[in-house]
């Protein structure tokens, strides 16, 4: 055989052979007497370590009239504790070579760290005293209540489209749970008192409540009794009363119209309420989105931007919750083309995938989208901290990741097509058409009304 032609034929192969397995995160799992949940990794590769500790607790452990409350502790917990004051705890951090964050969202919330290794003691105690002895004042309250109303001003009430952003969601959802925003309304914040957040911090911020994540150059058995000193002694509280996430079946599509001031061009949101992020369904839909609504090469991209020239924007993801989850898709409308145009050919291509399997070629792509995804989320320390922690408090399954990637890879094109036809149909569809405000003037139109 010829050199060049044995450099294709290898070549060839190489492409043709199925990708590699990704090595899997090992991890010991303890549980201390408190109750607090502690994941260690080892991973020697480079001299710094993230630390992830994540609460059981999101914006679905909220009751009528007092929403925010989770987000709202997202920022009161960086306010000061015992032995740390206001500001401190981003002072000490990035002093000492590191970067920090917190983040909340439905159903937990989550604080971390990367910092190098010589500074395990430092993270560990910043965390500890925080669980143990959050500084809540009155002043405290106010600053940080100001912030979040300055937030939501700023994502939300002052963004085009930010109204239907969070009306998506009222509307999918029926249980209170899960039908109203992670950040809360002004009302509600306005009502917070300091007993509230008392009792707030009293119920959800104990280490019973909790999973800590450690990820890197770290020695476990070390790290293990470090962990213990520093967070041995914080009592467990009363385990928080479990909230149901259920939801009864939608019987027929939702749908509203909003004028929007500060948009410039009519969207549409569609959102299908889908299974809880554990179920085989959602994998399948996982691949399913990928092939029907992300990047260029998705079918809708091509239908709608490239070949219809309807709109001059489509997308579309699984939005994964320990309950009912959401697919959604967003669409913006093209100049001179119309909202029903654009629904049209959405409609379409979604009743092609209820009446014919994907292409293999198409499943092929869905699967690099998962690999590569799957290969991000452990690139760093941090990331493999994170979906430990997360995992473990979101399904009580820490080692979820490594068994999703595999199962994800399996999924075939007639399992995506049977959960396509489950859940993305017309009377499990909530429909949002936004238009500026100006054009809907012009023809008559009111706003909130329904279409």
């Amino acid at each position: 055989m010829r050199p060049l032609l044995l450099l294709l034929t290898l070549a060839g192969s190489a492409l043709a052979a199925p990708p590699a397995a990704i090595p899997p995160v090992r991890f010991t799992d303890t549980k201390l007497e408190n109750g607090l949940r502690v994941l260690i990794a080892e991973d020697r590769h480079a001299p710094i370590f993230g630390i992830a500790v994540s609460y059981a607790v999101g914006s679905k452990d909220e009751r009528a009239g007092r929403t925010g409350f989770a987000h709202l502790f997202e920022h009161m917990m960086f306010k000061g504790s015992q032995n740390v004051g206001a500001g401190e705890h981003f002072f000490l951090i990035y002093n000492n070579g590191g970067s920090m964050n917190g983040t909340t969202n439905t159903d937990r919330t989550l604080y971390f760290e990367v910092l190098p290794k010589n500074q395990l003691d430092l993270a560990l105690f910043l965390e500890a005293d925080r669980m143990r002895s959050l500084e809540v004042t009155k002043e405290n309250l106010e600053n940080q209540r100001q912030a979040v109303k300055e937030e939501r001003r700023l994502r939300m009430d002052n963004q085009p489209y930010g109204r239907s952003n969070e009306r998506i969601t009222e509307l999918a959802y029926d249980n209170f749970a899960y039908k109203h925003s992670v950040i809360g309304s002004m009302e509600d914040l306005d009502a917070a008192s300091v007993e509230d957040v008392h009792d707030f911090f009293r119920t959800y911020y104990a280490p019973n409540n909790a999973v800590l994540a450690l990820v890197g150059d770290l020695d476990t058995k070390t790290t293990l009794e470090k962990v213990k000193k520093f967070f041995g002694d914080i009592p467990r509280q009363e385990a928080p009363q479990k909230v149901d996430l259920s939801e009864k079946p939608q019987e027929a599509e939702r749908r509203e119209r909003i004028e929007d001031r500060l948009a410039r061009l009519s969207r549409i949101d569609m959102v299908y309420r889908i299974s809880p992020g554990n179920h085989a369904d959602t994998s399948a839909l996982q691949l399913g989105a990928a092939i029907l609504s992300s990047g260029d090469s998705s079918r809708l991209y091509q239908k709608l931007v490239r070949e219809k020239q309807v709109a001059a924007q489509v997308f579309g993801f699984v939005d994964e919750r320990m309950g009912p989850g959401l697919y959604r898709l967003i669409a913006i409308v093209r100049p001179g083309k119309t909202v029903e145009e654009v629904e049209s050919h959405i409609s379409e291509e979604i009743a092609r995938m209820h009446a014919e399997p994907v292409t293999e070629n198409e499943l092929e792509r869905a699967r690099s989208m998962i690999r590569r995804s799957a290969a991000g989320s452990r690139a760093s320390s941090l990331g493999r901290a994170i979906r430990l922690a997360d995992d473990a408090v979101l399904y009580n399954d820490p080692g979820r990741l490594n068994r999703l990637y595999a199962e994800r890879m399996a999924v075939t094109a007639p399992q995506i097509q049977a959960a396509v036809k489950t859940h993305w149909k017309q009377a499990n569809r909530t429909v949002i058409v936004t238009v500026p405000a100006a054009a809907a003037t012009k023809s008559g139109a009111k706003s909130g009304g329904k279409q």
